[in-house]
């Protein structure tokens, strides 16, 4: 039987890492409820089994169940019936049988019914679902926005919704409009409160909504009469029960056909303020959108994953000139770079899991009594690297994803240019990756400052001064020579900004990918010491593809003067 879980040594090796030990102390609240519910663990071994048991679970769902759906779920597709949707027949097994296995709310408290996993474990199952299907992870994976209602919502909220999540009801963020895609301040649907029904009642329209006809939804509106910027923006939650919103047509898409994508007419429909007024942009939804850009970390390190497990099993199979061509260097090499690739991008993807889990959970913490001093300063250490690290790893993991799905095509031969084999379905569903949730070139806006802040430089440092074994440590050299002149371009680029505004953006890409591959060269520099066999292949790989990526960037910042400025913005 096939188990997405249990054939992928990578994921297993998560839950091994040092800092799980704490990330379970900080879950388990020192294991208060283990008299309470009996589910509950009794210690930090018994968590690690638990935890890894769901995982096999949801293993043996994604290889079995939604993997084997998943081609018919791109032909069948959803349908738009009487102002509504409803979901491909595979689309309604896959939901049916993570509601079987207990999976949905998974990270949810108890108290609601869910089975408080930590973080690394719903990305987990997002990676697992993706490389089943793309397009049911999107329906799947947007439970993030219960776990924003459980951050931000009243305990009345949450007794009502939450539970709802739990027994297998979909979410959906409805945030996009028209003329306010990427510039969320710009959106303009109106929440006006009416006395007479002693309720919020939103009106307007939300475009390219994932999954917008989901039970329950996050809402963002103008609450703010007067206003045209993020200040004037609440958030709400929308209940399909109610009414009030119609489904005017789903969107006939490239790829990831299973996710119904839809614009949405809100005609007085009934709604509730979610926290404060005038925070839901600046506050909530930006909390919102960095677990949706982790999520979307995860679908696009899955869709790496299925990319090549597609191409090696053709290049094993496929026979040319009396040999399988996996025996033809030029093949091999490419097997192998994607490995290297998604090897590296997967371990920033749960090293960044881990940092946004402590940082989470140590906030959680802050609202149930006060923080002691070394708890308040772990908070903002791990908050800083959260921040750095989340648009980071969605810039690569995406890109990864295309280069993948592209690669994957290149093995098949023509074979891969028909829908014959499943690398076809990869490769469209994988081209939105690198746009939504944040295009490629806004997540590096928001990585730079990262960069000239010195986030990324001082966990590279802390990287470099780990222990590394005997085998690695000439690559860890290699990489130190590397960090050298990724220092030499930051200083370079910051220098010229002082005196000439636009430097920094102009290279801003060739900063933010150098940091990246340095911290995804160190991070396997360091899995190889530990685990040889798995990892010392692609640490070697990945360090030749930094080392050729920073010289490039090295060489172009280096030659690269004020007057560059203006020739690129003429």
């Amino acid at each position: 039987m096939a188990n997405f879980y249990l054939d992928n040594k990578d994921l297993q090796i998560q839950f091994e890492h040092p800092l799980m030990q704490r990330i379970i102390l900080l879950r388990e609240r020192n294991f208060a409820e283990k008299t309470q519910y009996d589910y509950a663990p009794q210690n930090e071994a018994d968590a690690l089994d638990s935890y890894q048991r769901v995982m096999e679970l949801a293993g043996e769902i994604c290889g079995e169940v939604i993997a084997a759906n998943a081609e018919g779920v791109d032909l069948e597709g959803p349908h738009h019936e009487g102002d509504r949707v409803s979901y491909a027949s595979g689309t309604v097994e896959n939901l049916k049988a993570m509601q079987a296995a207990g999976l949905d709310g998974m990270s949810l408290p108890r108290r609601f019914g869910g089975l408080n996993l930590p973080l690394i474990a719903s990305i987990m199952t997002n990676e697992m679902i993706a490389r089943a299907d793309a397009g049911f992870q999107n329906v799947w994976g947007l439970q993030d926005c219960a776990e924003t209602l459980n951050e931000f919502g009243s305990e009345e909220q949450k007794e009502r919704f939450l539970q709802r999540t739990v027994a297998g009801e979909t979410w959906s963020m409805a945030l996009t409009e028209p003329d306010a895609g990427s510039d969320l301040g710009a959106v303009m649907l109106k929440a006006c409160w009416c006395e007479e029904r002693n309720t919020w009642l939103l009106n307007g329209v939300k475009r390219f909504i994932t999954n917008g006809d989901g039970d329950l939804s996050l809402v963002l509106a103008r609450t703010e009469e007067g206003t045209s910027d993020a200040r004037g923006l609440s958030m709400f939650i929308y209940d399909k029960k109610s009414g009030g919103v119609k489904v005017r047509r789903i969107e006939h898409k490239l790829g990831i056909k299973g996710s119904p994508t839809c614009e949405l007419v809100y005609t007085d429909a009934p709604a509730e303020l979610v926290g404060d007024r005038r925070m839901g942009l600046i506050k909530y939804v930006m909390s919102l959108m960095n677990a949706a850009r982790l999520g979307i970390g995860a679908q696009s390190v899955g869709t790496c994953e299925a990319a090549y497990q597609e191409a090696l099993k053709y290049a094993q199979e496929r026979q040319q000139f009396g040999k399988p061509i996996i025996e033809f260097t030029a093949v091999n090499v490419l097997l192998k770079e994607m490995r290297a690739k998604t090897q590296g991008v997967r371990a920033l993807l749960y090293e960044t899991a881990r940092f946004v889990e402590i940082y989470k959970q140590l906030e959680s913490k802050s609202k149930e009594r006060r923080l002691e001093p070394d708890e308040r300063q772990e908070m903002k250490f791990y908050n800083r690297l959260a921040d750095g690290f989340t648009p980071m790893v969605k810039l690569f993991a995406s890109e990864y994803a295309n280069q993948a799905a592209y690669d994957a095509i290149q093995i098949h031969g023509g074979s891969g240019y028909m829908k014959d084999y499943a690398c076809e379905r990869i490769y469209r569903d994988a081209r939105i990756m690198t746009i939504y949730e944040g295009t490629s070139q806004l997540q590096v806006v928001a990585a730079i400052n990262a960069v000239t802040k010195g986030t990324y430089a001082e966990q590279i440092a802390r990287y470099a001064a780990e222990e590394y074994s005997i085998a690695i440590q000439p690559l860890a050299k290699r990489l130190a020579k590397l960090n050298e002149h990724y220092t030499e371009m930051v200083e370079r680029v910051s220098q010229i900004e002082q005196e000439h505004i636009g430097f920094k953006e102009l290279h801003a890409r060739r900063l933010v990918e150098s940091a990246g591959y340095l911290l995804m060269g160190y991070l396997l520099a360091r899995e190889a010491s530990r685990h040889t066999n798995q990892y010392s292949e692609s640490a070697e790989i990945f360090c030749q593809l930094a080392e050729g990526k920073i010289a490039e960037a090295y060489t172009r910042i280096k030659h690269s003067t004020a007057e560059d400025i203006a020739r690129y913005n003429r």
